[in-house]
């Protein structure tokens, strides 16, 4: 006999997911894990079976009104439909129950999301895989990740602890923070590298010499792949990222602009002891990042 679950006393008994993409299908895994009962929201019935087929919820609807009795409502929307959400679903949402979602862009979404219902909590868990759509969830993706809330002085502090309990079940490690110095954190280190390494693979695709596209295709490694990863992901995503975090993400590609040209200005005049130096500062400001990330993973 199966043995029943029984949800952590920190983690709400049923839960909302609006969107089974990457991020809510994974939730909707791990949620289910813990003991919760939850209720998939999608738009299309081809979705709808697919994911009562992969077992992302006990129930998947089409029907905003169905989450009238969840606890806990997860937005795992696009960012376009985050900012501007279809007023069934807005109308539909307990008012009881808190509101949370997944954005990597948090200012905006506060603004869209201050005023629609009183108990929203914004938030943006750092992890992901290249992969999209119903087929993408998977568990344990947020285990060992940040996942960072961006309260203001009008956020409910019940509302909060609720989301930070669930985070802190799914092994994420709970951070709280400033939308905009979020924002400008995130297009530090995920929406300026998309377009980096995007212009990378730019340059190398568009190679005129067909000889050496070919021979660059044949020689790239592990490092390119890494180098580039992030530049071959879901373009209509990172249109989004760029759109919506603008300001942020323009003062990171100038700040990587003028890095870039102080690495050029070096080769240039042959200042080879002057490139050396720049080489050893960035190699000795990597490590920084990696130990934070390692930390997360064991405390």
């Amino acid at each position: 006999m199966q043995q029943q679950l029984v949800c952590p006393p920190q983690v709400p008994g049923r839960v909302g997911i609006v969107g089974l993409g990457l991020i809510g299908g994974s939730l909707a895994l791990d949620l289910q894990a813990l003991g919760c009962e939850v209720l998939g929201l999608c738009h299309r019935q081809e979705t709808l079976e697919r994911a009562l087929e992969r077992g992302l919820a006990q129930r998947v609807s089409t029907n905003p009104a169905d989450l009238a009795r969840c606890e806990l409502v997860i937005l795992a929307l696009p960012i376009e439909r985050l900012l501007d959400p279809d007023p069934a679903l807005v109308a539909a949402l307990p008012k009881q129950a808190v509101i949370t979602d997944v954005g990597s862009v948090k200012t905006p979404v506060l603004e869209a999301w201050r005023a629609r219902h009183p108990r929203f909590i914004a938030c943006h868990p750092m992890a992901g895989t290249a992969e999209a759509g119903v087929e993408a969830g998977v568990r344990d993706l947020f285990r060992g990740r940040p996942w960072v809330a961006t309260p203001d002085a009008s956020s409910d502090p019940e509302a909060l602890a609720m989301v930070e309990g669930m985070a802190r079940a799914l092994g994420s490690h709970w951070l709280t923070a400033d939308p905009e110095r979020h924002d400008q954190a995130v297009a530090l280190i995920s929406h300026v590298p998309v377009l980096v390494s995007a212009a990378l693979l730019r340059a190398v695709g568009t190679e005129r010499d067909p000889a050496v596209r070919a021979l660059a295709c044949q020689l790239a490694s592990s490092g390119f792949a890494d180098t580039t990863r992030v530049g071959a992901g879901n373009p209509v995503l990172g249109t989004a990222m760029a759109s919506r975090n603008t300001a942020a993400v323009l003062r990171g590609l100038a700040a990587y602009r003028w890095s870039l040209e102080q690495l050029e200005e070096a080769i240039l005049e042959g200042n080879w002891p002057q490139l050396e130096r720049e080489l050893e500062q960035t190699r000795s400001l990597r490590p920084a990042f990696l130990t934070a990330h390692d930390e997360l993973i064991n405390p």
